[in-house]
């Protein structure tokens, strides 16, 4: 995929800095530093999805939306 992108100046010399190390094409130079930079949360989990939770001290049931719509407005 060809993408057109502006490097400022220190993500510029980081990737000649790599480039000129490694012998790397603007690219893979390119390639290499997005990579590193990915967080960890982007790859896939094979833990299953957990909500956290925690008590609000709601003093109403709050599992009929419409009704705390209306308790609210009132």
């Amino acid at each position: 995929m060809k993408t057109f992108v502006d490097l400022t100046p220190n993500v510029a010399a980081a990737v000649k800095k790599l480039q000129k190390a490694e012998g790397l094409g603007l690219s893979e130079a390119v390639n290499a530093l997005v990579t590193q930079g990915l967080p960890a949360t982007l790859e896939k989990s094979n833990e299953p999805f957990k909500q956290r939770t925690a008590d609000l001290g709601a003093k109403m049931d709050v599992t009929n939306v419409s009704e705390v719509l209306e308790a609210l407005e009132r």
